[in-house]
């Protein structure tokens, strides 16, 4: 049973485990290749590479933190745990990542290095390409599997599993990152200045740092709360409205407590003749119906409240 499970664990996070291993053996790489060749944009990568590795293991602690259940001081779960480790992640790939980059091309741009022979860097670049980029092809896949047709950058603001945008930016800007370290390796050899090889350096700190700060933002928004699609708040109201026990549907309220899991609170104007026993009962129905519609609803709140005395919002627009 514990062998299942665990092997169902691994396929679940099939990504985040390959880019885990990857990223490992391809910093070693980089770094025994900084060393023989004394490449800053070269050392750099191999920071970005073991920062990377450092970054899904956090997010598969916080996946495997986020799935305990509930108890009496987080009665709705730990599901957001898993934002705070994504936030963490982006802290870490700014200050680390970003800020070992930029300090670092800075270091060889003020004091250049004598170059060496560049052939164990485009080796290891090379090789770095072909694992990042199959690496990048599965990320893409698993992502646009789940964003329909929503536009890419649609589906990363309304994601709210943070593991599959943050591997899918963190493959992109180490592609990009490995395309500058090798124009910079390639130009300080043919110019014959170490110090551009520093500024490739800076340059793949500035990428780090600009991935950082956008999935700083999308955490952020993940740990204060946020709501679930508009579409599943019309099909609430849709579900509701159709109730003839009730006259008004003051406002339908989301929030993600988890990436898979979203607690729903109604406030409803019910027909005055409605008795107490058959509005309870009604009450169990909805919560019922809602929940057979949308697995996803973990906790259902029905209120009955007049409209005059509710805060009244309107229903997303319909299409």
């Amino acid at each position: 049973m514990q062998t299942a499970s665990a092997y169902r664990h691994v396929k679940a996070n099939i990504v985040l485990y390959g880019a885990l291993f990857a990223n490992l053996g391809i910093a070693i790489a980089k770094f025994v290749a900084a060393a023989i060749s004394g490449s800053s944009s070269m050392l750099t990568e191999g920071v970005h590479s073991l920062v990377d590795s450092g970054n899904q293991m956090l997010l598969l602690y916080g996946q495997s933190r986020a799935k305990r259940p509930p108890d009496a001081y987080h009665p709705f779960g730990y599901g957001r745990e898993l934002y705070f480790w994504a936030f963490v992640v982006a802290i870490l790939i700014f200050a680390i990542g970003a800020g070992v980059s930029i300090y670092e091309g800075w270091r060889h741009i003020a004091d250049p290095e004598p170059l060496r022979d560049p052939t164990i860097n485009y080796i290891v670049l090379g090789v770095a390409f072909l694992l990042e980029g199959s690496s990048w092809a599965i990320a893409v896949r698993e992502f646009n599997a789940g964003r329909g047709e929503q536009s890419w950058w649609k589906a990363v603001k309304r994601s709210k599993d943070p593991a599959g945008f943050i591997v899918l930016f963190e493959y992109s800007a180490a592609l990009l990152g490995l395309a500058i370290a090798a124009i910079g390796v390639w130009v300080s050899h043919w110019t014959g200045d170490a110090r551009i090889d520093g500024m490739a350096s800076v340059a793949i700190g500035c990428v780090l740092a600009a991935v950082a700060v956008l999935l700083a933002r999308e955490a952020k928004g993940l740990l204060i709360g946020e709501s679930a699609e508009p579409e599943l708040v019309v099909a609430i109201w849709r579900l509701l409205e159709r109730r003839p026990e009730i006259t008004a549907i003051n406002h339908v309220r989301t929030i993600h407590t988890a990436p898979d899991s979203i607690f729903v609170a109604v406030s409803a104007d019910f027909e005055d003749a409605l008795p107490m026993g058959r509005a309870e009962s009604l009450i169990e129905e909805m919560e019922a119906e809602l929940k057979a519609a949308e697995p996803r609803l973990s906790s259902i709140y029905i209120r009955p409240e007049k409209q005059r005395d509710a805060v009244v919002y309107p229903a997303p627009p319909r299409d």
